[in-house]
Order: C-alpha cells, then sequence, then structure tokens
C-alpha cells in the first residue's frame, strides 16, 4: 500500500479508539458500565447492525457472491420476521424483569442450573467465536498487507480490549456508530469504482451476470441440504436469528442499553429492514467484481503469496504451464462473451443460448485449472489452504483501486472486526461476572468490585480470543463457519428460551435435561453428517440444526415433565 494508504488506515481506527475511550472516560456504576442506559433507536439499530456485520461479512460476503451468485441473500429473508417476534415477546420481558443479561430470567423462571447451563452454552460458542471473529480478518490481512499473523491478532485484539474494558458497554454502542459509517460509507464508494472500472455497461455487466446464473436471488425448490433458499431462510433463519438476536448476549445487550423499551424496539425493526438492502449492496459488489474478470485477466487463485511461494518452487514450471491454459481459456471466454452481448442486443435468442452453453462449458474448464492449481499447491505445501473466495475482494482493491480508498477499505475490514469483536468481549465479561462470578461465586461484593471484575472478564476473554486466532486454522468458507459454529449452539438455547416463555407447564428439571439431550443430538447430527449413523443416512444444512435443537428441547422437555412429574420439580 501507499504512504496515504497506510495514513488513512491508522488515521481511521485510532480515531474510533481514542473518540470511544474520551467519550466514556470516568467512574462508572456497575448499571451505567453493563447496560449504558443512554441509547436512542438509531444508535442501538447501527450497534446492532455493526455486531452482526464482522469483517467476516466484508471479506468474505463478496467471494461468497462471485463464487455462487446472490443467493446467500435468502439467508437474511426471515430476519424482519425474527425481529417482529423478538419486539413483541422477548423484549418487553427483559424490560419488566430489569435484567442485566438474558439468562438472569431463566432462574426466575427454571433455577440455577438452567441458568448457568445456558450461559455457559453461550460463553463457549461466543468464546470460540470470538476468536474466529479476530483471526478471519487478521490471516488474510496479514498475508495481504506482509504482516506476521501473531502482530495482526495482536493488533485488532489490543485496539478492541482496550476500549471496551475502559467504557464497558456504552464504548461498544458509541464507537460502532463510527465503524458502521465507516464500513458503509467504504462499501459504498467501492461499488461505485467497481461499476466505473467495468469495461461494459452497467446493463451489459447485468446481463452477463444473468446468464451466468450470478443473479440468482431466490430458489423455491425444498432441499433440507441446500444452506440458502427460500424456504430455509424464512425458516431455519428464522429459528438463527431467534435465537441469536433473541437469546445471544452479544445482541441482547445493545438492545438493553436503550432508553426505553420503545427505543429498543425501534432499533430491531431498524436492523430488520435495513440488513438485508445492506447485505444485497455487499453481494452485488461481489458479483460486478465477477463480471469484471470476465473482462479482465484473473489471477488463477486469489492468494498471491500462495502463488508466488509456488512459483519459485520446485513446481514453478509445472504452475507456468497451467497458468498458460488458464490464460488461453479466457482469451477464449472473452471473444464468447463479446459475441454473447451482441447476440443478445440484436435479440438472438438461439444464439443467445448457444453461446451461454459454451460459456459455461469454458467455465468448467476454468474451474478444472484452478482444481489443479490447488492440488499442486498442496502438493507444495500440504499446510496450504486451497480455497481463495475470500482474497477476492480484497485483491481486486488492492490491484485496481486508487491510493486513498485501498487505505479506506482495509480500515472497513479492520473496523468491522473490532465492532463485532467489542460486542462479543463485552457480552462475554458481562454474562461472566452477572451469571457466574456474582451469582455463584462471590455473592456480596461492592458495586465496583463487579465493575473491575467485568473488565478483568473482558481482557481475560480477549486474550483467550487472541490466542484461539493465533493457533487457529481457516475454515471452508468463513462466514459458513461463523453461522455453522452458532447453529451448534442456539438451537439448543432458543429451544430453553421458547420454553420459558411460551410453555409455562415445563419446569426447570424438565428443560435442564431437555437441554443437555438436544445439545447431545445436535452434536451427534452434526459430526456424523452426511454419513449416517446405525444404518440412517442423513444429510442437512446446518441451518436446521437451529430448528432441530430447539424443537428437541421443547419435546424432551415435555417428555421428561410427563415421566419426571411437576411433584419433585421446582414450580
Amino acid at each position: 500500500m501507499s504512504n496515504l494508504d497506510w495514513l488513512v488506515l491508522f488515521l481511521t481506527l485510532v480515531s474510533i479508539v481514542v473518540y470511544g475511550i474520551y467519550k466514556t472516560r470516568g467512574k462508572k456504576s456497575l448499571e451505567t458500565y453493563l447496560k449504558g442506559n443512554t441509547a436512542n433507536w438509531w444508535t442501538i439499530g447501527l450497534s446492532i447492525m455493526a455486531t452482526q456485520a464482522s469483517a467476516i461479512t466484508f471479506l468474505s460476503t463478496p467471494g461468497q457472491a462471485y463464487e455462487d451468485g446472490m443467493r446467500f441473500i435468502q439467508f437474511y429473508f426471515g430476519l424482519p420476521v425474527a425481529m417482529i417476534i423478538i419486539s413483541v415477546s422477548f423484549v418487553p420481558i427483559y424490560y419488566k424483569l430489569k435484567v442485566y443479561t438474558a439468562y438472569e430470567y431463566l432462574e426466575n423462571r427454571f433455577d440455577l442450573k438452567t441458568r448457568t447451563l445456558t450461559s455457559l452454552l453461550f460463553i463457549v460458542q461466543r468464546g470460540l467465536a470470538a476468536g474466529i471473529t479476530i483471526y478471519a480478518p487478521a490471516i488474510i490481512l496479514s498475508t495481504l498487507l506482509g504482516w506476521d499473523l501473531t502482530w495482526t491478532n495482536l493488533f485488532i485484539g489490543v485496539l478492541v480490549i482496550g476500549y471496551t474494558v475502559s467504557g464497558g458497554t456504552e464504548a461498544v454502542s458509541i464507537t460502532q456508530k463510527q465503524q458502521m459509517a465507516v464500513m458503509m460509507g467504504g462499501m459504498l464508494l467501492a461499488g461505485i469504482m467497481v461499476i466505473q472500472l467495468l469495461p461494459i455497461s452497467l446493463q451489459e455487466a447485468l446481463q452477463v451476470a444473468g446468464k451466468m446464473d450470478k443473479l440468482n436471488v431466490v430458489n423455491f425448490d425444498f432441499d433440507v441440504a441446500d444452506r440458502y433458499s427460500f424456504w430455509s431462510g424464512m425458516t431455519a433463519a428464522v429459528f438463527l436469528f431467534l435465537s441469536y438476536f433473541g437469546t445471544d448476549q452479544s445482541q441482547v445487550q445493545r438492545y438493553l442499553s436503550g432508553q426505553t423499551l420503545t427505543q429498543s424496539r425501534m432499533g430491531l425493526l431498524m436492523n430488520g429492514f435495513l440488513k438485508i438492502p445492506m447485505q444485497f449492496l455487499i453481494l452485488f459488489i461481489g458479483v460486478l467484481v465477477f463480471v469484471f474478470y470476465q473482462f479482465v485477466t484473473p489471477p488463477v487463485h486469489f492468494n498471491r503469496v500462495q502463488t508466488e511461494a509456488l512459483r519459485q518452487s520446485e513446481y514453478g514450471q509445472d504452475f507456468a504451464l497451467l497458468e498458460q491454459s488458464y490464460l488461453s481459456n479466457f482469451d477464449s471466454s472473452k471473444q464468447v462473451y463479446a459475441q454473447l452481448l451482441t447476440s443478445i442486443d440484436l435479440d438472438k435468442v438461439e444464439s443467445t443460448e448457444e453461446l451461454t452453453s459454451t460459456l459455461k462449458s469454458l467455465k468448467v474448464e476454468q474451474q478444472e485449472i484452478r482444481e489443479e492449481v490447488k492440488a499442486l499447491l498442496v502438493t507444495q505445501d500440504p499446510k496450504a489452504e486451497t480455497r481463495d473466495t475470500d482474497y477476492v475482494f480484497m485483491r481486486f482493491v488492492m490491484d485496481y483501486l486508487p491510493k486513498g480508498v485501498v487505505g479506506l477499505l482495509f480500515a472497513v475490514i479492520f473496523a468491522a472486526a473490532m465492532s463485532s469483536s467489542s460486542s462479543e468481549l463485552n457480552a462475554l465479561g458481562n454474562t461472566t461476572t452477572v451469571d457466574l462470578y456474582k451469582r455463584s461465586v462471590k455473592k456480596e461484593g461492592s458495586e465496583s468490585h463487579y465493575v473491575n471484575s467485568s473488565k478483568i472478564f473482558t481482557a481475560f476473554w480477549g486474550l483467550g480470543a487472541i490466542l484461539f486466532a493465533t493457533y487457529a486454522s481457516l475454515f471452508e468458507n468463513l462466514i459458513q463457519a461463523v453461522n455453522l459454529l452458532g447453529s451448534l449452539f442456539y438451537g439448543t438455547i432458543l429451544g430453553i428460551f421458547v420454553v420459558g416463555f411460551f410453555i409455562k407447564w415445563i419446569k426447570g428439571q424438565a428443560v435442564f435435561i431437555g437441554a443437555l439431550f438436544s445439545q447431545a443430538l445436535i452434536l451427534v447430527v452434526h459430526f456424523f453428517n452426511g454419513e449416517g449413523l446405525l444404518g440412517i443416512h442423513w444429510d442437512i444444512g446446518f441451518l436446521w440444526y437451529n430448528v432441530i435443537g430447539c424443537l428437541a428441547v421443547v419435546i424432551f422437555g415435555w417428555v421428561f415433565q410427563l415421566l419426571v412429574g411437576s411433584s419433585s420439580i421446582k414450580k
């Protein structure tokens, strides 16, 4: 990057951190440190969106669209429905009980062990997710910038720990407004510049994207193995969103900081109806980058560090031959694209279909060459990460966008990593303090003691996330990795709350046992997914884990309630 890019990057990040510490300086009570209680509806809405929009969103989503088109947007179709349900059912209960965390409610409704179990499920899931949230951008940014991975993890983690420990929930909410401004401003600018860089008109770009199946926004085919369809978005994803926004403390904390119940509800609804356009924009940018690379020679593999290492190795000659084949394929494709656009313009339906079929055949050949390159990468380095879609967008940024804009787009990634990580660490510190330490370890402490303990636990989880990030390994796709990790635990957590809110005759002992059985079931379903067990085969998209886990808690809880009977269970 140029000196201007470095200046833009560091000024943006440092100003956000300094602003957050400055605005939340001074002694805080436990109430203000944990909840803030100062946020209006649009601050809440932006904070909720910033918490969910991690760096993974901006790194992985454009690459997802580049490879798979727009269909990932279906994942969010159920979000408005979930926000309405949470606003009507969940939020009023939290406000009525004046809780610091969502899990306090569970002791009032069930018992201490159910509250503790749910808190631990959240801590395990969110603790691992915090590590991924730091690691995901760190490994890509360290590769693109030539930084050491450990130092990149430390850089992101220390910045986040600094202002999160200092100012608590209020610092997180305040900084997230600036972070969202940087993120959305940067992506809008990137979208405009991609359109300007296209060697064809926007209309022609849409025609190319459509013929290559990249504008496949909605799929009405029902298939439980399909991760992203209309039906998974309106059913399975709704369960995930209900659990994430309704029971995950990193999100619950965002709207518990609202001035009033109405402000919190409006913030949730703002998120529900703005998130889809935001995600659509990011995916659309990925589609435009795909079109750009149909007319401008793309790299055979987007991770430049790995391809340069391969080029300098003993397999360099083999790699050069594959690159030559790739370039030859690209030249052929480019010529066919020109013919396709002419055919579309002249409205020659039969010719258009033939040319589209030819292009798709060339794309299959191109992908086969890419697979050979990936195999060569593994031969040269068995630990090499072959999946490169997470590098697509930032490789485009570094190669083609002007000075200053590159620094801003890197600031977008860092800001997103900070916004999501700060919410997670804040929630982990507060949950550990309120639901475990204050409730079961030191029950009689001063207010300042618990504020300090929350700071210590926040720093502890921050250091743990950095450590996890340092020794983590890259998943198949970063954005899918986070959703998968959540789906392993969210169904059980949501099921406990559903029983608590709506099925009053199921009591504490039954729901506790039901939750244990449900979590065990989800782990079995996941680890044997695609293979089966005891002669039974299944192949289930991970979003459906949320439905299975939630319903399993309800069913197991109902069965155990009937078996145990109400006489021996806490009323």
